[in-house]
């Protein structure tokens, strides 16, 4: 078992730091906002950025991390950043590189986590409990954060429930506090918020708020 697998699987909530939706300007106050509402998992998401961007955004972060009790840092996608950078881990997607390569460039010690949007994906997420670290399901509903991204529905969220994954797993995509406790009934035990909580003008409440709607579903 991998070492982050009893810290990931007491996680609630995973943050997702998103130049989509936050200004360079304020990446570290919000990321700070993010740890300080509880998130234990934290990614920088710089889609439209270059690597060299994404790098220089990643150590304005680092000092986040680098303290007793930090949430794991994830960088999205860039696995040559999240290679040489201390502390960084990695997240990719379906169409990224694969897996056992993304393991073989970061190394041992680094959290890995990889997406998926079908039952087909799960299983083969979870059957890559010596590669990955955890897997996220969704988008649950339709998200401006991955536009043209078609929902996979609460039925999926039930189907990866009703598997009892060996691997942690977040639900994701439009998860909000109107939509938490319907996420959380369909089998969900850990979620990741984006816009929800990045356009909140206190994020830090925000990401309580939510949380806590979501543990008492």
């Amino acid at each position: 078992m991998r070492q982050y697998y009893d810290y990931l699987r007491d996680a609630v909530f995973y943050g997702i730091v998103d130049t989509g939706y936050v200004p360079f300007e304020k990446i570290e106050s919000k990321c700070a906002a993010l740890r300080d509402g509880g998130a234990k998992i934290i990614q920088l998401r710089a889609k439209k950025e270059n690597h060299q961007t994404r790098r220089e955004l990643a150590l304005r972060l680092l000092p986040i991390f680098q303290t007793d009790n930090a949430p794991i840092f994830i960088i999205n996608d860039d696995v040559e950043l999240a290679a040489s950078l201390p502390l960084a881990g990695l997240h990719i997607g379906q169409d990224d590189i694969p897996p056992a390569d993304a393991r073989r460039i970061i190394g041992e010690e680094k959290c890995l986590g990889l997406s998926t949007h079908s039952i087909e994906q799960a299983k083969a997420a979870d059957s890559l409990s010596g590669v990955i670290d955890y897997f996220a399901v969704g988008p649950v509903y339709a998200t401006n954060t991955k536009p043209g991204r078609k929902p996979v529905g609460l039925e999926l969220v039930k189907q990866v429930s009703e598997m009892s994954p060996k691997l942690p797993w977040f639900a994701i995509g439009g998860v909000n506090l109107k939509t938490a406790q319907a996420v959380r009934k369909s089998g969900a035990e850990r979620i990741v918020a984006v816009s929800d909580v990045l356009a909140a003008e206190n994020t830090r409440n925000a990401v309580s708020a939510l949380v806590s709607k979501f543990l008492l579903s």
